[in-house]
């Protein structure tokens, strides 16, 4: 019972999805179901977020940005680390990311000062930036924040973009085909 209640707080995983599991993992070998846990555990005590971008990671700096072939001088805005993935599974873009932790909510209590813009704006001095790409949910809070960024980047002769407006509004970027994703990158507007 303990099990299945825990599996059903998982998103997209309701009482049957869960029982199925808890069901799988009963009748699997005891040494999969360790590992499994093992795995859980990990996760939570050898996870971070990435000094520069907030990305997840194992280290200090994720694998993104460490890596010399990518352009650093392209930046890439997402709202959450998960939605890297989805840029990432588009292979279409070659940047780095800030992973901004949010968007502006006035309604749920989230200003600018809740966010890591105040990080990217320091990103942006400190590594010669070249282009930012806003690639937020095309939510009202996903635009809201977009046009602030605007505001505080175009002053500063950095090309701006966003997403072309491929993906559905009120859609997660989470939860887009690759090929939208791929279109969206291709696509995007200057601001």
């Amino acid at each position: 019972d303990a099990v299945i209640r825990e599996f059903s707080r998982l998103p997209g995983i309701g009482k049957k999805s869960a029982q199925r599991v808890a069901f799988h993992l009963l009748n699997s070998p005891e040494e999969d179901v360790i590992a499994l846990a093992r795995a859980l555990t990990a996760l939570k005590s050898n996870i971070r977020s990435c000094v520069r971008c907030f990305n997840i990671s194992e280290e200090e700096e994720c694998g993104i940005c460490r890596d010399p072939q990518r352009d650093q001088k392209t930046i890439c805005v997402v709202e959450e680390a998960h939605d890297i993935t989805a840029i990432e599974n588009s292979a279409s873009y070659r940047g780095v990311y800030h992973v901004l932790g949010g968007v502006i909510a006035p309604l749920d209590n989230v200003g600018p000062e809740d966010l890591h813009i105040g990080e990217l704006m320091r990103r942006l001095e400190a590594e010669g930036t070249k282009e930012v790409i806003l690639a937020l949910n095309p939510t009202t809070e996903g635009d809201a924040t977009n046009h602030y960024l605007a505001m505080l980047i175009k002053p500063k002769g950095i090309k701006l973009s966003m997403l072309a407006r491929g993906i559905p509004a009120g859609g997660d970027l989470e939860y887009v085909d690759q090929v939208t994703v791929s279109r969206a990158l291709d696509g995007r507007v200057e601001l």
